[in-house]
């Protein structure tokens, strides 16, 4: 289909693009557009029913957007507008130019810019900067008769009709309805009868990855927003909470592979902005990882003596490293998800602990066994303190896999307490600081032993 359309978008064949576009799903349109020729997207846009191009060209990525924007007359400008949520145009304008920007809140009236710019002085994490104020609201003392006129007169230009929200004479909420609850009650039954007063609600300046962790754990399919006196001010949907949860788990992995996070897909991010967004890192843990040489160096003397144990110096650190990173991530999981707390840092501490035991007494095992059949037996790679050297290395395995377990799962929880991403302190940051501690260790049970 996808490459049916892209061939009567080159062939000009527009009423027929038309009646295919007009039975998809406006996020697919938005796609197929996202591969059309930059030059035809105002003359494809323009083919599509009013409703659908709003929808369409809330789906479509910014750099498009500021496309379609820019080729549209201040008419078209308007009716695109007219139809869009208003989170969907704050989002709209807060990713344009100022320019551009500009022009579209001249196309907006002066009660729809006034709340455009309220919700785009709301800090980018919190609650306020991805709400809209289209919602329903009902009074306690209206009918289920009165409740269901109120929603066909603005139901359809709101985001969801499902949740209605009840609120005072001062706007402060005070109970929610369903529309089943309405549906299974008598034309005549009171709102205040029927409506729930428990609300699960957030505050504007709640973090944004907070509230929608809310939607998860009660599963959600809208939670109101309300200011610090109580007054129902917007509601958050579903989908947007989806786009947090998206962008928060993206930033999450960018930054535990030591890259700065950037809002745009990797197709849409230039090689330069690539560029950018790495070399900080790699220059970081470049540089700290002069720590380790200047270790070896520091012991460069002694290991002339021990040429044997040099060749295990890359498996010590690489399974240092890995004990490492395996602790860090399923902490920083469990930080992300909210089950770790500071609370738990020695509860997370003693299971580390024995898992790091059981790790490895097996790793330090295996090894010992692989040491003596491969190393000395075939491979005579050790001299006539074999027995000893193999033990340096077992015991260093043995040490280093529980001291990098027990950093692995204690710096993400101390990052997020003193207030850093602890994402941060995943494989790269992990690895690094491990990698010094595992040649330590090695090189002290060597001294001690030989």
């Amino acid at each position: 289909m996808e490459n049916e359309i892209l061939e009567l978008i080159e062939e000009k064949k527009y009423t027929k693009l038309r009646s295919m576009l007009s039975e998809m799903n406006p996020a697919d349109i938005a796609q197929i557009l996202e591969e059309a020729p930059k030059k035809e997207l105002p003359v494809i846009f323009r083919i599509l029913q009013k409703e659908l191009a709003a929808e369409v060209f809330s789906y479509l990525e910014s750099d498009m957007q500021q496309v379609l924007i820019e080729a549209f007359s201040d008419a078209e400008l308007r009716e695109v507008l007219d139809e869009l949520f208003m989170d969907d145009a704050v989002d709209i304008i807060d990713e344009m130019p100022a320019s551009v920007a500009k022009r579209i809140l001249k196309q907006t009236d002066a009660e729809t810019r006034k709340m455009i710019n309220k919700l785009l002085a709301y800090p980018d994490d919190s609650a306020g900067s991805i709400m809209t104020t289209e919602y329903i609201d009902l009074k306690k003392n209206m009918t289920v008769s009165d409740a269901f006129e109120r929603i066909r007169k603005i139901g359809t230009d709101t985001e969801t009709i499902y949740t209605c929200y009840v609120t005072d004479r001062s706007r402060r909420l005070i109970g929610i309805v369903t529309v089943k609850d309405l549906l299974l009650n008598s034309q005549d039954t009171v709102i205040d009868d029927i409506m729930e007063e428990n609300i699960i609600f957030a505050n504007t300046l709640d973090d944004k990855e907070e509230v929608a962790g809310q939607f998860e754990k009660y599963d959600l399919m809208a939670l109101p927003v309300v200011d610090k006196e109580n007054r129902l001010v917007g509601i958050i949907t579903v989908d947007d909470a989806i786009d947090v949860i998206q962008e928060e788990a993206t930033e999450d992995i960018d930054k535990m592979a030591a890259i700065l996070p950037s809002d745009k897909t990797y197709f849409k991010t230039s090689v330069f902005s690539t560029f950018k967004a790495r070399i900080p890192w790699l220059m970081l843990l470049m540089l700290s990882a002069t720590f380790t040489g200047a270790i070896i160096s520091s012991f460069e003397e002694k290991l002339t003596a021990l040429p044997a144990l040099i060749a295990f110096i890359p498996m010590l650190m690489g399974t240092a490293g890995n004990s490492g990173s395996q602790s860090s991530v399923t902490i920083i999981r469990g930080l992300s998800l909210g089950d770790i707390e500071f609370a738990d840092f020695f509860k997370v501490l003693w299971k580390e602990l024995r898992v790091a035991l059981m790790c490895s007494i097996t790793l330090a095992a295996v090894n010992f066994i692989k040491l003596l059949l491969v190393d000395h037996m075939l491979l005579s790679s050790f001299d006539s303190k074999w027995l000893i050297e193999i033990s340096v290395v077992c015991l260093t395995l043995a040490f280093t896999v529980i001291v990098s377990k027990l950093f692995g799962s204690a710096l993400p929880i101390v990052a997020k307490k003193i207030g850093f991403d602890p994402a941060v302190m995943a494989s790269p940051f992990i690895t690094t600081i491990v990698d010094a501690i595992s040649l330590m260790i090695y090189f002290g049970v060597a001294m001690w032993l030989l």
